[in-house]
């Protein structure tokens, strides 16, 4: 018999309470259970970020995080991104302007890397160097990155405006 647990806690400002298994990832539990199916799953190895979500307002791999782990926790997904009306967040729609997606399977985690960005940067500029260095974790095969660090640049750099997205 699996080893489970009860575990309490929110995802994209819902309450969610659960019986899990130990074993089960929390991209998993995302995908399956909540039906949150824009956490991609890729390497399954932590490796490529297309499964970046935030926890606590921070970037975590939610392919190597358990789903017990997050009890008490503050769980941010893709789907909490765009506005309640559908309308595109402006790094989405940076994103898109720039040609910085194309497939989309790395996009959500590209994604949740900006925004945690951006909160971390308060307003402050960001240099090229800096942009790449964040989406460093995000593996993409099909942009290139120029388009995902055009789009950053035009939301975050010396030349925009430098409040918050």
């Amino acid at each position: 018999m699996a080893d489970t647990r009860h575990v309490a806690f929110t995802v994209n400002g819902r309450p969610v309470e659960a019986t899990v298994e130990t074993r089960v990832h929390l991209a998993d539990f995302l995908r399956h259970e909540l039906l949150l199916t824009g956490t991609h799953v890729g390497c399954e190895h932590g490796v490529c970020g297309a499964c970046t979500v935030l926890v606590d307002g921070a970037s975590t791999r939610a392919c190597l995080m358990l789903a017990v782990q997050a009890d008490g926790r503050h769980v941010e997904t893709i789907e909490s991104v765009a506005a309640a009306d559908g309308a595109a967040h402006p790094i989405q729609a940076a994103l898109s302007r720039h040609h910085g997606l194309q497939c989309g399977y790395c996009t959500p985690g590209v994604v949740m890397t900006l925004v945690e960005l951006d909160r971390e940067r308060a307003g402050r500029a960001l240099t090229e160097a800096e942009i790449r260095a964040a989406l460093s974790g995000n593996l993409c095969r099909c942009t290139g990155y120029q388009g995902m660090v055009d789009a950053a640049l035009e939301l975050f750099g010396a030349s925009a405006d430098q409040s918050s997205v």
